[in-house]
């Protein structure tokens, strides 16, 4: 316990997180519980470099369920590539999605049709393609 002499609110300083997040996180196992003085909670330097850990995870895409897997791990490195493969075709659907919104706005940014009823980006041909995801959007073409 000699090391473990933060407070919560140094800890949290520290990390850029609130007290309620490290209270949470040790809730959620993601943080284990602290050693207490005088009931207090008291933390060493590597909850605030798991708290790094955690920031970053959640940046890249991770649930708390995965943070937790990474920071549990024996081998940290080959959990962290298992997650970032797992995690790599989810980010590629994003991409593609936000890919084919940021197409059909820049055609909206176009549109002078008089109505919406005329208007071929609303049209049936607007509708999802077979097997693609619900939100995509189809058509790139705008004739209006």
């Amino acid at each position: 316990m000699d090391d473990a002499t933060l407070t919560i609110g140094e800890v949290a300083r520290r990390a850029g997180v609130k007290t309620s997040a490290i209270r949470y996180y040790e809730r959620v196992g993601v943080l284990p519980e602290p050693d207490r003085l005088a009931g207090q909670r008291r933390y060493t330097a590597e909850t605030v470099r798991r708290l790094q850990v955690v920031d970053v995870a959640k940046r890249a895409g991770f649930s708390l369920d995965e943070v937790r897997e990474l920071l549990d791990s024996d081998r940290a490195s080959d959990s962290l590539r298992m997650l970032a493969q797992r995690k790599l075709p989810d980010v590629q659907a994003l991409i593609e999605r936000a890919t084919a919104m940021q197409s059909w706005l820049t055609t909206a940014t176009g549109c002078d049709c008089p109505t919406l009823d005329v208007c071929d980006l609303f049209g049936p041909d607007a509708e999802r393609p077979e097997g693609s995801d619900r939100a995509a959007f189809l058509p790139l073409t705008h004739v209006g």
